[in-house]
């Protein structure tokens, strides 16, 4: 079953992503990598490193030809800025000063700093730093490429930055290159341009935006996942990928947040028989009831705060003197919202594929292909009369 590991800092040499449990067969390509990476780099807001993350990448094993073996995959994706980093970052002994001993409020520094008994937040932030992303958005390439080959597709798209919200229609599975084309990954052209207008104006005045992204899965079918035990439901897995990304603060399936608001008749998703076959005219469950997918498309939502890199530093302690003083400036992002839609399509990919494996198994893809379908036509016979 898939599984993987991602290693590596924000400004070291690379980030390394290894993958078990991909079955025989499957085609891949260092293309079909580097298109989801770009998709990752880009979105309206982002700061200027973005133009230098050329994510330069090799796949070191697990693939020949096109296919994979069975065996692990290992990706390498490179960091184009590593020689003006190579002697902070440097795996050698070394004298190099710069330690960053200002933490910022909102980041992992502070928390860092006590947990591993240091005064340098940069032995924290390097590891902590959404870069890290990248890596998982390979390992998502991946799964997305398994979810494929039975027909089931990941997009996302963004449903608010800051107080603009959207009130469009969610993306179908042949709209995600439109989403992409828009520069806060918007289809709701009117809200886009608010959205940008909202992002010019945190710019404007050094500050940074949040958001929240909407993430579906088409054509997953009845039975992912469980009710047998907690760690099995499918609705507590894609909640806790979602809240894996840094800076999601919230994730809710469905109607989550919405629904507790209102009485149970108008709550739930009413069971009817149209053309003898079972439909469901809503979806506010998202997709999934009592931990199992319900044959709806799955449909999550995760906000994401504000980046907590601000062009004017909030009030911190400098951890080497005890002294008040502003927190340390590193580059920054004014809102990286349209990039979390991508990371968080590649974080349910890598849910569903997992539970896909465990429910249908195949150590080759024509194996696991075929199982898929059988399952589907048996679940069909029951809904179909």
């Amino acid at each position: 079953m898939l599984r993987y590991l991602t290693a590596g800092e924000s400004h070291g040499p690379g980030l390394v992503t290894i993958v078990e449990g991909l079955p025989k067969g499957l085609h891949i390509s260092p293309e079909d990598i580097a298109i989801q990476l770009s998709r990752r780099r880009h979105g309206y807001g982002r700061g200027g490193r973005m133009s230098v993350e050329t994510d330069q990448l090799e796949i070191l094993g697990g693939v020949r030809h096109g296919r994979t073996l069975g065996s692990p995959v290992a990706v390498l994706v490179r960091n184009a800025e590593w020689p003006k980093w190579s002697e902070i970052m440097s795996p050698l002994p070394s004298d190099a000063g710069n330690p960053v001993t200002r933490p910022r409020p909102g980041h992992a520094d502070l928390a860092g700093m006590l947990k591993y008994d240091t005064d340098d937040a940069r032995d924290i932030l390097e590891r902590a730093s959404a870069r890290e992303t990248a890596a998982r958005t390979v390992a998502g390439t991946l799964a997305g490429k398994l979810l494929e080959a039975v027909e089931v597709s990941v997009v996302s798209h963004v449903v608010a930055i800051g107080e603009v919200g959207s009130e469009g229609a969610p993306p179908g599975p042949e709209q995600l290159g439109a989403v992409d084309a828009s520069p806060v990954r918007c289809l709701d052209t009117e809200a886009a341009q608010l959205m940008i207008e909202a992002i010019d104006r945190a710019q404007e005045v050094k500050d940074t935006l949040g958001g929240v992204v909407e993430v579906l899965a088409y054509g997953v079918p009845v039975g992912i996942g469980s009710h047998v035990q907690g760690d099995r439901r499918l609705d507590a897995l894609l909640a806790a990928g979602l809240m894996s990304i840094p800076a999601i603060k919230g994730v809710e399936v469905g109607d989550g947040f919405e629904v507790a608001r209102l009485l149970g008749s108008k709550s739930h998703d009413e069971i009817l028989k149209a053309d003898s076959a079972l439909t469901r005219p809503t979806n506010r469950a998202g997709g999934v009831e009592g931990g199992m997918s319900n044959g709806e498309p799955i449909r999550v939502r995760a906000a994401m705060k504000p980046i907590s890199t601000l062009m004017q530093p909030l009030r911190t302690v400098d951890m080497s003197t005890g002294e008040a003083a502003q927190a340390v400036r590193e580059r920054s992002d004014v809102c990286a919202v349209p990039a979390a839609g991508v990371v968080a399509e590649h974080l349910v990919a890598l849910t569903l594929a997992p539970e896909f494996q465990r429910k249908f198994g195949g150590d080759t893809v024509d194996d696991f292909v075929a199982s898929v379908r059988a399952y589907r036509k048996r679940v069909d016979s029951r809904l179909i009369d």
